[in-house]
């Protein structure tokens, strides 16, 4: 009677619903993804770390990632793949001790999929080159979009803006 109410109570804030953004429409069922290699594979290409994140959908823990205090202007690559799935143009400061993100750096860059893990219903964010863990987004974030695409420093590669690159400018 009790876990009835807390549903319901939760529920009703918008606590226990996944975003209602665009991210929540894509499906990792319908999406083929064009690197795949094997567990084997995979362990030797990244590290313990990278491979907890990225392959087993792990987590790290706040404020102890790379990047999340991360100032300077660059792209930010899958650590799995090196596809570019987030900018420095799209990255504020959530508080949450993870980088945050307002969008990715295109819309084909992720693919996201509803994540039912330790009893919550969340959105979660997977590269949509090689389907690695990437982290989730919410619908708690600034303007313009409203969302805050929580992502494990360490499944990322950071490449800093050059002069002769610099980073992209999100409209």
């Amino acid at each position: 009677m009790l876990s009835a109410f807390l549903v319901s109570l939760l529920t009703s804030v918008g606590c226990a619903n996944p975003p209602s953004t665009s991210a929540a429409t894509q499906s990792e069922e319908a999406h083929v993804f064009p690197v795949t290699k094997t567990p084997e594979q995979w362990r030797a290409e990244l590290t313990p770390e990278e491979y907890r994140i990225l392959r087993d959908k792990g987590t790290e823990r706040a404020f102890t990632g790379k990047y999340w205090d991360n100032h300077e202007q660059g792209v930010y690559h899958c650590a799995a793949c090196g596809q570019i799935v987030f900018t420095s143009a799209d990255k504020f400061e959530s508080g949450t001790g993870w980088p945050s993100y307002t969008r990715p750096a295109e819309a084909r860059a992720v693919v996201t999929e509803s994540d039912t893990s330790y009893g919550m219903r969340r959105v979660e964010v997977m590269c949509g080159n090689c389907g690695g863990h990437l982290g989730h987004v919410f619908d708690d974030g600034p303007r313009p979009t409203g969302e805050r695409w929580c992502i494990n420093g360490n499944a990322l590669e950071f490449a800093p803006a050059t002069p002769a690159t610099p980073a992209p400018v999100t409209p």
